[in-house]
């Protein structure tokens, strides 16, 4: 792509580093802009170096958050003897936007995946042990993308979280295998925590 401007162009490729934005979106974007006042810029700039520097990470579930400790957490509402585990803040999202969950969560921030070099260590797994050592969780939910990673990590944490004696269950397989959590829609989403089953049964199927 040819460009006029080294200024219009370096905001393209910033543009074209977003996931799933090409160099023809990433330009219509910066056109967009270009076209806009320069208060609206500004402000569409300092949203982000705003939420850069001040966003923070629940000290309790590790959940995006305004506040060190999220509002799901430090809501008198939500069943804190349930606690369903996902892979990230997306899932969180999308597990609300069923409004079939009253739990709290535990975000691990990835999955395992040996090929990429991510292990237990590098997720947050002993922040969900030190929960259960606390004492007072009567269920785990494991809610994670039914993929190879997925599994790998199920897997993990089950055999983890096995000496507490507590449920350990996963969400019924409504979504297919290979798909990730966060693009199913509400209503299957919303099936598969409501028919979740034991761990133990899902791994006979």
């Amino acid at each position: 792509m040819n460009f006029s401007s080294k200024l219009l162009e370096d905001a393209v490729n910033e543009f074209s580093k977003l996931p799933g934005v090409g160099q023809k979106t990433a330009l219509r974007l910066v056109l967009h802009l270009l076209n806009k006042e320069q208060e609206e810029v500004n402000q569409f700039g300092n949203t982000f170096i705003k939420l850069k520097q001040q966003i923070k990470h629940c000290s309790t579930c590790h959940n995006i958050s305004d506040y060190s400790i999220c509002e799901i957490c430090t809501s008198h509402k939500r069943d804190k003897e349930t606690i369903c585990v996902v892979e990230d803040t997306r899932d969180v999202m999308a597990i609300e936007n069923t409004g079939q969950y009253f739990g709290v969560y535990h975000v691990l921030g990835g999955l395992i995946s040996p090929m990429d070099g991510v292990g237990p260590s590098d997720l947050f797994i002993d922040g969900l042990v030190a929960r259960m050592t606390a004492g007072g969780i009567k269920e785990v939910i494991l809610a994670l993308s039914p993929n190879m990673e997925g599994d790998t990590t199920l897997f993990y944490l089950y055999k983890r979280l096995k000496e507490f004696n507590v449920p350990v269950t996963t969400i019924a397989r409504g979504i297919a295998f290979g798909g990730e959590l966060e693009y199913a829609d509400e209503i299957t989403l919303g099936r598969s925590i409501i028919t979740r089953v034991p761990y133990e049964t899902a791994m006979m199927k």
